[in-house]
């Protein structure tokens, strides 16, 4: 095994992370960006408060993207192409963020948001696809590890390039910088990436045309998907309430920014060493563990006293994820099937997209009735998400005695 083996780390891997990381440089910039637009701009015909109307804009995009990711994983199966797809979603991605430059109305950027959803749906499952076609069993933890990493830094660093510019150049700026970066990640993926086609072993017949196929959902695959669904939707819930963690513990925006970025820094810190873990000692063990870590780092978020507290939770949140999302995606990747890549990765992804659409969603709700119950409630899902994953899913790396 040479050392890009060992380092998971490939010229693919590093393509397609380098793109991860442009796009979600690119789509992070507007998370800070969207709120002051939306304030700027008319909105005749939704007579609703501006928040409701920047929460909208926000779901819109992940809703949009977590429902056409299977569509768009059945049709790279069965045209057995996985690069044209991730090139047709960036450029789609990175027209509707310089479009907002144009946008008069809140409706435009509806329009546009869904034009970004689309993008991003028909990137992900093809990208995830060729992962797996571009990876080994034995380093696969390790190469998702890469790729999640570099997702985690353009969204960390998006909103500070996003903010920084509008401070000083504007909205524009801001704009044609996501544009960019997006962009700068198709020019990659062309120049570093081959077209790997599935390998259809001898017999079998070209993929059929099914959005949902039962043969490809199998225990394993369904179990991670919602694995990664309770992930995103409990490390998501607090970001609703942020007015009223505030008020509770006395502590400013700022404040709040900072324990809530604190996951970011602990998964920063702790994906690639856990996605290399577990290609030595298993996926699954690391996926179970996770998923118990977020029971108490969750429930307990409602009774803190202190940002120092709320700090800490969301460190070990960061830490719990670390070891769901690369393991769980290296996994399902174990388990799929040559030519039916794209469709069974998209249920992992989709997990993922619809938990972060529906978790700040879940906890406004709930929180209503009192506000530790959205965090009860994703301890208690943590908890039976890890009985799922350690009943139903199988483990794909096996240690062997002589292995080096």
């Amino acid at each position: 095994m040479n050392w890009s083996e060992k380092l998971g780390a490939n010229r693919v891997v590093m393509a397609l992370s380098l793109a991860r990381l442009g796009d979600a440089i690119g789509n992070s910039i507007l998370f800070i960006i969207i709120p002051l637009y939306v304030a700027k701009l008319p909105a005749p015909w939704f007579h609703v408060p501006e928040s409701v109307r920047v929460g909208i804009l926000i779901s819109l995009y992940g809703i949009v993207n977590s429902a056409l990711q299977p569509l768009m994983g059945a049709l790279s199966d069965r045209l057995r192409r996985r690069k044209p797809f991730i090139m047709a979603g960036l450029f789609l991605m990175a027209a509707g963020t310089f479009l907002f430059i144009f946008a008069n109305r809140f409706v435009d950027l509806l329009v546009l948001r869904s034009i970004q959803g689309v993008g991003v749906a028909i990137t992900i499952p093809a990208s995830m696809a060729l992962m797996t076609s571009a990876t080994h069993k034995r380093s696969r933890g390790g190469s998702m590890g890469v790729y999640s990493t570099m997702r985690i830094v353009g969204f960390a660093a998006g909103p500070l390039i996003g903010g920084f510019l509008h401070v000083h150049f504007g909205f524009e700026a801001a704009f044609l910088a996501g544009t960019a970066f997006v962009l700068l990640g198709l020019i990659l993926v062309q120049v570093w990436v081959p077209e790997l086609r599935p390998d259809i072993p001898e017999g079998h017949e070209r993929p059929r045309f099914r959005i949902v196929d039962r043969e490809l959902l199998s225990g394993g695959i369904v179990s991670l998907g919602a694995a990664t669904f309770v992930m995103a939707a409990v490390f998501t819930m607090m970001s609703t309430l942020e007015v009223q963690f505030n008020q509770r513990l006395q502590q400013t925006a700022f404040a709040f920014s900072v324990a809530f970025s604190a996951l970011m820094v602990s998964r920063l810190i702790a994906q690639i060493p856990l996605g290399h873990l577990s290609d030595r000692i298993g996926r699954k063990p690391l996926i179970v563990i996770g998923l118990l870590l977020m029971v108490p780092s969750t429930a307990l978020l409602g009774e803190v006293t202190s940002t120092f507290q709320l700090t800490g939770l969301r460190l070990i949140q960061g830490l719990a994820s670390a070891g769901i999302a690369a393991p769980a995606f290296a996994l399902a990747a174990d388990l799929s099937r040559a030519g039916g890549e794209g469709r069974q990765m998209s249920v992992i992804t989709m997990g993922f997209g619809l938990g972060i659409a529906v978790g700040p969603l879940i906890a406004g709700i709930l929180a209503v009735v009192f506000f530790e119950l959205p965090f009860l409630i994703g301890g208690a899902l943590s908890l039976v998400a890890a009985w799922i994953v350690h009943r139903y899913v199988p483990e794909t790396v096996h240690r062997h005695p002589h292995a080096a």
